[in-house]
């Protein structure tokens, strides 16, 4: 009878841990949960898969919330040994539709509507600058 008891007992447990594992992995916080209106217009990917990743991401932002687009950069993949960069443009229609992979990645004509740039670099070190053209 103690052993049934014990054994329904463990079972419980287990049950439950594993529910709290699974409720606490699905409710992580994610780009939607930010303030603020972001819309990704363009991406850019290395097709390097040997050598370091490069991603480049020009999104729209209409509100120059800082912190918050300094999450939205925390959020958005980045692969160890790997570059990503986030531009961010205040205007959707003078935001680059298409990006290159050299510097400066978009038309020139773009660059007056930026209004910050994330960077994580190959150590995982973050930089965020606002109004990075001027």
């Amino acid at each position: 009878m103690g052993s049934r008891k014990l054994f329904y007992g463990l079972g419980i447990v287990v049950a439950a841990l594993v529910i709290w594992i699974m409720v606490d992995s699905l409710s992580q916080p994610g780009v939607n949960e930010l303030k603020g209106e972001y819309t990704e217009v363009a991406f850019y990917r290395n097709e390097n898969n040997t050598g370091p990743i490069v991603r480049i991401y020009a999104v729209h932002s209409p509100d120059s919330l800082w912190e918050e687009m300094e999450k939205y950069g925390n959020y958005m993949p980045h692969t160890k040994y790997g570059n990503t960069k986030i531009y961010f443009f205040s205007q959707l229609e003078k935001t680059p539709k298409n990006l290159r992979p050299d510097p400066p990645y978009f038309d020139t004509e773009a660059v007056s509507f930026c209004l910050a740039m994330y960077e994580k670099n190959a150590m995982g070190q973050v930089s965020f600058v606002k109004y990075p053209f001027k």
